[in-house]
């Protein structure tokens, strides 16, 4: 997932970079969304990941 965020960012910068303003706004956005969209998911597991290994113990 952060492989597309970094993608769509890629994507944004040039687009801006050739004058494609509503693209790279586009682009922009959806990279802005992936990237939000993984670190929660990142610290929804890595919380899941202290309270299953504190509970094991």
């Amino acid at each position: 997932m952060l492989t597309w965020a970094i993608i769509f960012l890629v994507i944004a910068i040039i687009a801006g970079a050739f004058g494609f303003g509503t693209a790279a706004s586009a682009a922009a956005s959806i990279a802005k969304i992936l990237f939000f969209l993984f670190i929660v998911i990142f610290l929804v597991m890595l919380i899941m990941s202290f309270m299953g290994g504190a509970a094991a113990t």
